[in-house]
């Protein structure tokens, strides 16, 4: 069973002047962005049906965008474990997932979410994983054995 990993970073955020920057929403803009990677997930029919998510406030706004605009509503992890985690760290919040789940959506914050794009889409996600972006890499492992080189990918937009 082939297995889809979407990667996404969380849309545009405020500058969190004044705020703690887990509590930093999303902008009026990043709000738009995140329906627009709803809509173009359905577009090219993905349907997540798990969720990792970090706990930060505009991770879950960005998700909450997302879903409206797919209209889904799939098991949702929230943790606070992806919120500062490495790539390394990010996979291994990945390998946790259940073996018959066949589409994971990964809501996270750079550096890491385009670090672990990067390992499967190539160097050019280190650089064009601007807010709200998203990947989505095509596995042929068990979600307990993903890692760089198990699988390929390419942004979408």
């Amino acid at each position: 069973m082939t297995r889809t990993l979407l990667l996404m970073r969380h849309a545009k955020a405020e500058d969190g002047y004044g705020v703690m920057d887990h509590d930093r929403e999303l902008t009026d803009k990043g709000r738009r962005q995140a329906e627009r990677v709803g809509q173009l997930l359905t577009e090219r029919s993905y349907e997540p049906d798990h969720v990792i998510c970090s706990a930060a406030r505009r991770t879950r706004q960005t998700l909450d965008g997302v879903l409206g605009a797919m209209e889904l509503s799939p098991e949702v992890d929230y943790t606070e474990a992806a919120y500062l985690a490495s790539a390394d760290e990010l996979l291994e919040l990945v390998s946790y997932v259940d073996p018959g789940v066949r589409t994971v959506l990964l809501v996270g914050h750079n550096p890491a979410v385009a670090q672990v794009a990067a390992s499967f889409v190539g160097s050019e996600a280190l650089v064009a994983y601007s807010p709200a972006t998203v990947a989505a890499v095509e596995l042929e492992v068990e979600w307990l054995y993903t890692a760089p080189g198990t699988g390929t990918g390419s942004i979408l937009n």
